[in-house]
């Protein structure tokens, strides 16, 4: 039996258009395109209070990502599915924090960021990285609640007009952190505490550009594990 390589793919979707209910026929159709796993990432009701920022407009309000060994395949279900904009890249993730989640579909616990990031022109790709990945992983670790971390590195567009994004970082945060700044940051309702956690991170940011020129989206995530529907060939 051959071993087969999946790659990672992540669609901004902008301006509408994407419901739980209704991307239960996207899900449907990347499964039949042979996607191995779906994620789908929704602004929705459950996190509506959290922080945003929008730098794209119209903005990003939900966020497909799917794994396959042929992803160029699998595009077309997502083109078939939503009829409002969006952009697709493929991506080479890691994940400094790798939490076993459920993925039949059901809503995670939790408040899932996604953060689309641009490299600022006065640093070099390769300085870029190592400010982002070696520096900078570690504080976001150690200043944040969250339990949840992966870092996706931008390979290609796979879309049309695409605009330009160089990473894309995903976060899971307790529920809590959607409108308390304490649960964001796990600081305990201290302060001091809450205030140097958030000096240390802005401070890291801002070192790799992370600091602006960024889309931030609050989102709850589903997932949907698919390879028991594909085969090896």
């Amino acid at each position: 039996m051959r071993e087969v390589t999946y790659s990672k793919v992540i669609v901004a979707v902008r301006g509408g258009g994407l419901t739980r209910v209704g991307a239960e026929t996207l899900v449907e159709r990347c499964a039949a395109a042979v996607a191995v796993r779906v994620q789908l990432n929704i602004d929705d009701d459950p996190v509506s209070g959290a922080m945003r920022i929008d730098e794209l407009d119209p903005a990003i309000d939900a966020v497909v990502t799917y794994w396959a060994g042929d992803v160029d395949a699998v595009l077309p279900a997502v083109t078939r599915s939503v009829e409002v904009p969006f952009a697709a890249w493929e991506v080479t993730a890691r994940a400094p924090l790798d939490p076993d989640l459920p993925a039949d579909g059901t809503r995670i616990e939790a408040l899932s960021n996604i953060a689309f990031l641009r490299r600022p022109a006065e640093l070099d790709r390769e300085e870029w990285l190592r400010r982002w990945l070696e520096d900078h992983t570690r504080v976001a670790i150690d200043t944040q609640a969250t339990f949840g971390y992966v870092q996706n590195i931008v390979q290609r567009a796979l879309t049309g007009d695409t605009p330009r994004v160089d990473a894309i970082v995903e976060e899971l945060f307790p529920m809590a952190a959607v409108t308390d700044i304490h649960a964001f940051y796990g600081s305990d309702g201290d302060q001091a505490e809450l205030e140097r956690r958030m000096t240390l991170m802005l401070n890291s940011v801002s070192r790799f550009g992370a600091d602006r020129h960024l889309d931030v989206v609050p989102t709850s995530r589903y997932d949907f594990d698919l390879s028991g529907m594909v085969s090896d060939g």
